[in-house]
């Protein structure tokens, strides 16, 4: 076996890794473990390049071993695998996920094995055409096009009714602007309305809005069954009519009976009908919609038809002439003057002067009931309503999704039997009242309520900026928000006042009774005591438990190194915390200073002034804490336990690379890094750690072009997602691409996993590039090998080289001795003598038996100790992880060499705190030749 020595830069072979001098390593194997057998040779693959023929690293019974946590290509990350598995073994799991909610029974069962082996039913899909386009379709023409419009526009006319129509398109579009937002921004699941509203606003407005738009809802359909009734009994077959009335003039309680025996009749059919399945009901939606499209074109049809043909009395056409109004006594063909029934101006007009038989009248005129309709409260609620689409909610999914959990249980098939019966009994309701006039506006008030909600929570989102607000679709304005719900709210009071005053009161209760949980607050006095009592209100209401992953930001603790003059050592990590401003955070900047409370009081006011001063200068908008602690190690820690207050906690760490580790001989630097690393990680908390962070740019540079590469090998929780994204929402960042690379080993589908990924980056919505790079599984290479060898040299001799503290002043007592009695010496000595040199060995010196002979000991065992280091065989683990280190940064840098910044899974500390320096080592291989790093 040849014999590798370290070289200094300008010797260096390898140009693709920086310098090997100063590397300071821990040997990391086991206690008893031999680091190659005496057979362990070399070989070569035929292009120059050595490789290992270790029967443990090569040999086919190591094929096991290589699998999962011994894949050579992986070995870095083996020891986290049970915690944070490989991305290409997590992919298909990340795509298939929804975020459709579960009740805790739910979960638990489906948690269950016993629940996993039974078969799960399965919810009627009808798609998008089916189960949305057309079923909104179909309340976009619905009865209230038939019945109404017609009046408005006699009663408004056709400017008037056009503006009419125009104010209520706009706030529809606006709306369908909004909801396109929200519903983009991630997966909507059953809930519809309420889900949106109750995400983006809270549970207290979803419940509140939810619950008042379910009652809406179920109205509108004792409306629409109403409509349909009105239209059968008037216009088509009168005869039909069970209650008759003795009354020439007619007699509206007689119509109001019949409308609610058939409609009690018709909402029982579609109550079977929705009870046996929804789907069915939609099978025939393109039927009903048929009918309906085919009967708006007749009144086209129609309209054309009397342009070339046109009747002799046209009545309320836009073609000749319009009935006007203002040109007849009453809108009746008869009147009743005392007790004499006479022809009214309209029946002198269509039928023979003086008759009242209809024997001489026109046949359009007898064929058509031409009355005087009443104007329905709220400037034509049915049409504000009905050009607004109204069935997007399903009820017996708001009542589950709202809380009812005993509306949420029902057949096998997935319908909720029991919200289905509360509804029929709801709309019967309806149709006990069994008048539109009186319907109506109440339709009006909460489907208008619904939209504004819709608005305000698509404007709050906007303009919070929270880092779950990504909404894949663009065209959407905290101004068009806004004005639409301006809008929703300006319909309300203008239809109807005092029904706007009572929807809103509704609301408001559902609202308190929802939020309500006993507790007082304290006011104070003036405005610093309501932000105060704002304040604690807000604290005790995160302190009830963790954030829910989509609230989930990263609220930073910034570790500061300072210098003597207690100075930011390095600026340019308030620079990065200020620059992912985006996540709406909290920032708590520390740092830990060494010395006595009591001493360093003063010495602690002036670091703190030095770092709010910098934060001033860096734009960082947070808090700063510093403590006084007889180790910074210490003060470190405390500063992880303690920071923040109640729910306003940091979840995730910053801190700076020990730069120079290599060259210091005091290991305390590093020591503190990787205990700050574990800590952290016991605290379960992010960490972030900023490599090269002076080549970070500054708030006041701008790239206008580059990457963001993010290189994701193993599952972190999607921080790696979340960072990127957050930059490009800062100036500086703004115009990089972001790239996503994960890496396949060989038993990986590459295609499939970089399918899988797109699919999850455009669930989450982020634009990125993705790309699979595959490592095969190859032989560790000779330079590898070298390195790890040097690695473990240079570790054993710096160990050797480490005294403790009492040796360290036992060799400066001892150098000290020797140069007073070499200046003694030449004092007391002749002028013309030559000085002596004193051989140490032969110094006199006040040393005790057993310090001479440990001192003994020490020189004769040194060439042993050097003989033995030189025939060192690196660790098989150790070969491993450097084996990843070295391949992960060849392609890192293949791909990535000209990124702005690279972001990397750190891989976790080693479990045997042996293998330390190792782990420093280990990290700096596997990011050398790159600029910026983000571990």
């Amino acid at each position: 076996m040849p014999h590798f020595t370290v070289v200094p830069v300008k010797d260096q072979t390898q140009a693709s890794y920086d310098s090997l001098e100063g590397i300071n390593w821990v040997d990391y194997r086991d206690t008893g473990q031999d680091s190659f057998d005496q057979q362990d040779t070399f070989s070569s693959d035929g292009h120059g390049n050595h490789k290992e023929d270790s029967p443990f690293l090569s040999s086919p019974d190591s094929d096991g071993k290589r699998n999962d946590f011994y894949d050579r290509n992986l070995a870095l990350f083996e020891e986290e695998l049970d915690i944070r598995p490989k991305v290409s073994s997590l992919l298909s799991r990340l795509v298939s996920y929804t975020s459709i909610t579960q009740g805790a029974k739910e979960h638990e069962e489906e948690e269950s094995a016993e629940t996993s082996r039974r078969k799960t039913p399965k919810s009627p899909n009808m798609g998008t055409l089916m189960g949305v386009y057309l079923p909104c379709l179909q309340n976009i023409f619905g009865v209230i096009l038939f019945l109404r419009l017609t009046w408005i526009v006699g009663m408004a006319g056709i400017i008037q009714s056009l503006l009419i129509v125009i104010m209520c398109c706009s706030c529809t579009m606006l709306t369908a602007i909004s909801m396109s937002a929200i519903a983009t921004n991630g997966v909507v699941p059953a809930g519809g309305a309420y889900f949106m509203i109750s995400r983006s606003l809270g549970p207290e407005f979803g419940g509140a809005v939810g619950l008042c738009f379910y009652l809406g809802t179920t109205f509108a359909s004792a409306m629409y069954i109403l409509g349909a009734i009105e239209i059968f009994l008037k216009y088509l077959v009168p005869q039909a009519a069970i209650f008759h009335s003795t009354d020439p003039l007619g007699n509206d309680s007689t119509l109001l009976n019949n409308m609610r025996v058939y409609g009690s009749i018709c909402l029982s059919l579609m109550a079977v009908v929705v009870f046996v399945g929804v789907k069915y009901v939609n099978k025939l939606a393109s039927l009903f919609l048929a009918c309906v499209i085919i009967s708006i074109v007749s009144i086209y049809a129609g309209a054309v038809k009397s342009m070339t043909h046109p009747p002799e009395f046209p009545i309320c056409m836009l073609g000749n002439r319009t009935l006007v109004r203002d040109r007849f006594d009453v809108c009746a063909k008869t009147v009743a003057r005392g007790n004499v029934t006479e022809p009214s101006q309209l029946w002198d007009r269509f039928c023979l002067p003086g008759n009242l038989s209809t024997a001489q009248c026109d046949d359009y005129f007898i064929q058509n009931n031409v009355t005087e309709i009443q104007g329905i409260p709220g400037l034509g609620s049915g049409v504000i309503r009905d050009n607004m689409w109204s069935d997007y909610l399903q009820k017996g999914e708001i009542l589950e999704k709202a809380g009812l959990q005993v509306f949420g249980h029902g057949k096998t098939n997935g319908e909720p039997t029991w919200a289905l019966l509360l509804t029929g009994l709801i709309a019967e309701l309806g149709i006990l009242i069994a008048s539109l006039d009186m319907v109506a506006p109440i339709l009006s008030m909460f489907f208008l309520m619904c939209y504004l909600f819709v608005n305000l929570a698509c404007a709050v989102q906007t303009l919070l900026r929270t880092p779950n607000w990504r909404p894949r679709f663009k065209y959407y304005h905290w101004t068009l928000s806004f004005l639409g719900m301006s809008m929703c709210l300006a319909l309300m009071f203008i239809s109807s006042w005092y029904y706007a005053i009572v929807a809103m009161g509704i609301a408001g209760m559902i609202y308190k009774y929802i939020e309500y949980q006993g507790a007082e607050k304290e006011w104070g006095d003036g405005i610093r005591g309501l932000s105060l009592s704002a304040a604690r209100y807000a604290l005790l209401r995160l302190e009830a438990g963790p954030p829910h992953t989509k609230n989930w930001r990263p609220q930073l603790l910034v570790l500061l190194k300072l210098d003597e003059d207690l100075h930011v050592k390095y600026p340019r990590l308030l620079t990065f915390a200020s620059q992912l401003k985006a996540g709406k955070g909290l920032t708590i900047v520390g740092s830990a200073i060494q010395g006595n409370f009591l001493d360093s009081y003063g010495e602690m006011q002036a670091a703190e002034q030095a770092i709010k001063n910098m934060m001033e200068i860096e734009r960082v908008k947070g808090f700063c804490q510093v403590v006084v602690a007889t180790k910074v190690r210490e003060g470190i820690v405390h500063l992880i336990q303690s920071c923040g207050l109640g729910g306003m906690k940091h979840n995730t760490v910053v801190m700076g690379w020990p730069y120079g580790w290599r060259q210091s001989e005091d290991p305390r630097a590093w020591k503190t890094f990787i205990n700050t690393v574990r800590c952290t990680t016991a605290a379960h908390l992010a960490l972030m750690v900023p490599k090269n962070v002076s080549f970070y740019p500054s708030n006041h540079e701008r790239f206008t072009d580059g990457n963001i590469d993010v290189w994701w090998i193993v599952h972190d929780g999607g921080m790696l997602m979340l960072l990127p994204f957050l930059l490009k929402q800062h100036k500086v960042w703004k115009k990089c691409k972001m790239r996503i690379f994960t890496v396949a080993q060989m038993d990986d589908n590459s295609i499939q996993m970089k399918k899988d990924l797109a699919t999850f980056l455009y669930q989450l919505r982020i634009e990125a590039e993705v790309e699979v790079v595959e490592m095969h599984d190859s032989d560790i290479s000779a330079y590898t090998y070298e390195r790890t060898l040097m690695m473990e040299q240079r570790s054993q001799m710096l160990r050797q080289m480490r005294l403790s503290t009492a040796e360290r002043q036992r060799e400066a007592q001892l150098v000290k001795d020797r140069h007073s009695l070499v200046r003694m010496g030449s004092l007391y000595s002749d002028e013309e003598e030559e000085p002596v040199e004193v051989p140490p060995q032969k110094v006199q010196m006040t040393w005790t038996r057993e310090k001479h002979e440990a001192e003994k000991r020490n020189r004769n065992n040194a060439p042993e100790n050097f003989r033995e280091l030189m025939s060192l065989k690196p660790d098989q683990s150790n070969v491993r992880r450097m084996h990843t280190a070295v391949k992960l940064n060849e392609v890192i840098v293949n791909r990535s060499h000209d990124a702005r910044l690279v972001l990397l899974n750190m891989p976790g500390p080693p479990r045997n705190t042996d293998g330390d320096e190792n782990y420093m080592e280990f990290l700096e291989v596997l990011t050398e030749g790159l600029e910026r790093v983000l571990l």
